[in-house]
């Protein structure tokens, strides 16, 4: 898979990918990620990417000319998927990444300014994305966010490919506790259950957990997800227990 991020400072993106899971997987060959420079696609001598607005507002506007010339040489003959990184955009999520994933090649545009001309949006951008309801001073931080979850997605990028399955939203669901050595650390003690060796016993605890925090912290994920009868089963469970506690 291949991505191609559209920025008007490259630089910033010199050690976002130089650690991690993500640079293994493009030193493997698995993702390959170019950064383009938008002045390098203007025609005048001052490499000019922005202008005023029309409408005598404050700010500048990053100008159509350069970012389709971009995404016009950038775009493979492949499947490819344009997006705009702005607050503007649908929030993105797990369901966004995974769908990503399932492209040859997605271009990044990182927004900048007041935004780009309505021209890019309307006849250029595939998707425009947000992830999160606050602005940021541009795109770049975005475009990163973006690569790095949609990565995971991409067969052979996270080496126990069963994990990303059980991540947090992957399912609609935030993740269960995880706990690792030593058993007793300081009176906080791993509960028993994850040693007694049953697996439905486990598997039920973790789901349990997964929808007690869910429950907690995003009752929102709850109202759109269609639950089992056996997790309908654990929430009355939670809820009566949360009332006695």
């Amino acid at each position: 898979m291949r991505f191609d991020i559209i920025t008007i400072f490259p630089r910033m993106f010199d050690s976002i990918f130089s650690a991690g899971v993500v640079k293994k997987a493009v030193e493997k060959g698995i993702i390959e990620i170019k950064i383009h420079d938008l002045r390098d696609f203007t025609t005048d001598k001052h490499r000019q990417v922005d202008d005023r607005p029309y409408g005598g507002l404050e700010g500048m506007v990053l100008k159509p000319e350069p970012i389709f010339r971009a995404v016009e040489e950038i775009r493979q003959p492949v499947e490819s998927l344009t997006c705009l990184l702005s607050p503007q955009g649908k929030t993105f999520n797990s369901a966004l990444a995974e769908k990503l994933a399932g492209y040859q090649q997605v271009i990044l545009i990182c927004g900048r300014y007041e935004g780009v001309d309505e021209r890019v949006i309307e006849h250029l951008v595939d998707e425009e994305i947000s992830i999160g309801d606050y602005v940021l001073t541009g795109g770049e931080l975005a475009a990163a966010v973006v690569v790095d979850a949609v990565s995971r997605f991409v067969p052979g990028v996270v080496g126990k490919e069963e994990s990303v399955r059980h991540d947090s939203f992957t399912e609609g669901l935030l993740d269960f506790p995880q706990y690792t050595r030593p058993r007793d650390f300081r009176g906080y003690r791993v509960p028993s259950v994850l040693f007694s060796g049953d697996h439905k016993k486990i598997a039920r605890w973790r789901l349990k957990k997964a929808l007690e925090k869910t429950l907690v912290r995003r009752p929102d994920l709850l109202k759109t997800r269609k639950l089992s009868s056996e997790e309908e089963e654990l929430l009355i469970e939670i809820q009566k227990e949360r009332k006695e506690s």
